[in-house]
């Protein structure tokens, strides 16, 4: 077994502790974007369409509805805040991938890749497009992102790659024109199939839109149950009301499922972040990253990273974290381990902003499924449209998600809603205590993995070999 980068140049414990000195437990992109606050629903009420979850697939979700039909009454309904859970604490990256990557892509829908792939670009123009013409200020950039090498085996599989057009194979002395590393051996730019994002922008921009359009929004009010009575509609109790809908799309993500069906089909795991104080002038130039490219390497715990509007480094990843028991806890976001680490592993990064401080970490919960990506479904004489298993690809791919669910309440069959990716469901999670054990397993093989230059052991390739095999 051989040491990683992070581990042959680590920092000292004293460098560590004075760039953690100070930082906040706070999700900087939700501080930072000043969102408007929406009532409490109370009392009844009769819609058309009611959304449950107000981050970025239930705002995208409303917002198509309202856009498609003006006087059809739409009403989006938030247990907490909007924005507040994975649409707030996300990296900003915006993937046209739908299938979280091209080789999980080919594994999983082979017959029908291609198409995935050029819808997902068209997701991601359609996108920028609505985000220009709506007038949404959320710090939008279509710079592209860097697939990075930091151990030999990474740059030879990216030797590997078939390039398609809008990528570009960066040796080591071209990326270092880029973006200065020393962990750097080479990477592949993808000059279009990505841009970045303020997440807790865009979800306030989303909600002011969608407010603007006329849906009604509710912060507060929980739902806690699908009822179905009758044929006509769908009742949604909270604590203070409830909303009585022809029809119901459920954007909860990560959180359990209202409908049984689904209790077993995602698992929460936590990512954590850190972000910088803004970099002076001086720390800019001596990175260079002047075409500000959202970066990730190539490990199977790996980091991603970019810089804000204001130039933070946001620096996340490697650990993720499932817990015993499938429970979403604020209890599990404070992990003072994973936060050191990631402060080692960017100091090594980036030796030359040595003496820089973090001035925020966080933490969220990803809702992965068996299959690494989306799935959707209708339930209740498709009165109920669903979506969810997004596992950390959700900010672009939320977008897909809200058409993918409108078409299906529609009743009526389109080139979406018979997609392989849409028809199909993933494995369950086998209930606990075999799921952690699993996770467990699948992520103690997976470190070793990355310390025995990638190679897979038994386990990942009998994975690999039923089809539930990841590589990030």
């Amino acid at each position: 077994m051989h040491t990683t980068v992070f581990e042959r140049n680590a920092p000292s414990a004293a460098a560590i502790d004075h760039s953690l000195a100070g930082v906040r437990r706070s999700p900087f992109w939700l501080e930072d974007a000043a969102a408007a606050t929406y009532p409490r629903l109370t009392g009844g009420l009769e819609c058309d369409l009611a959304v449950v979850g107000a981050g970025y697939c239930g705002l995208w979700t409303a917002i198509k509805a309202k856009r498609a039909d003006p006087s059809r009454r739409v009403v989006v309904l938030e247990a907490k805040t909007v924005g507040w859970a994975a649409s707030g604490r996300n990296g900003g990256f915006v993937e046209a991938s739908l299938t979280h990557g091209e080789d999980n892509g080919v594994a999983r829908f082979p017959a029908e890749i291609d198409r995935l792939n050029e819808l997902g670009l068209v997701n991601l123009d359609t996108i920028e497009a609505t985000v220009a013409e709506l007038g949404i200020d959320c710090d939008w950039e279509r710079n592209g992102a860097i697939d990075l090498a930091v151990e030999p085996y990474q740059l030879e599989a990216l030797r590997e790659w078939e390039l398609t057009p809008g990528q570009v194979f960066l040796g080591a002395s071209e990326l270092a024109r880029e973006v200065s590393s020393p962990t750097y051996l080479g990477g592949v730019w993808n000059t279009r199939s990505s841009a970045l994002v303020h997440p807790g922008k865009l979800a306030a921009e989303l909600a002011r839109v969608a407010s603007e359009l006329g849906v009604e929004i509710f912060e507060h009010s929980k739902v806690d149950a699908v009822v179905t009575r009758d044929s006509a509609r769908v009742i949604l109790p909270t604590r203070t009301g409830s909303v009585f809908a022809s029809s119901v799309a459920l954007a909860t993500n990560v959180f359990p499922s209202l409908l049984r069906r689904n209790r077993l089909q995602t698992v929460p795991v936590y990512d954590y972040v850190l972000i910088t104080e803004p970099l002076s002038a001086e720390q800019l130039v001596s990175i260079g990253w002047s075409n500000r490219q959202g970066l990730g390497d190539g490990a199977n715990q790996f980091h991603y990273y970019r810089l804000s509007a204001d130039n933070r480094i946001l620096f996340g990843g490697y650990d993720a974290i499932n817990h015993f028991g499938q429970r979403v806890d604020p209890r599990y976001e404070n992990r003072p381990e994973s936060y050191r680490r990631l402060a080692s592993h960017f100091l090594t990064t980036f030796p030359q902003l040595a003496g820089i401080r973090f001035s925020h970490r966080w933490a969220g919960p990803i809702d992965t499924s068996t299959r690494f990506c989306a799935f959707f479904g209708t339930a209740r004489q498709g009165r109920v449209a669903y979506a969810a298993g997004f596992t950390g690809l959700g900010v672009a791919s939320t977008h897909f998600a809200a058409d993918v669910m409108l078409d299906l309440l529609s009743g009526v069959p389109s080139e979406l809603t018979e997609l392989e990716m849409v028809r199909s469901r993933p494995l369950p999670f086998p209930p606990e205590p075999a799921a952690s054990i699993g996770i467990q397993l699948t992520r103690w093989s997976l470190d070793r993995a990355d310390h025995n230059y990638g190679r897979r052991n038994l386990m990942l390739r009998g994975l690999d070999a039923v089809g539930l095999g990841f590589d990030s």
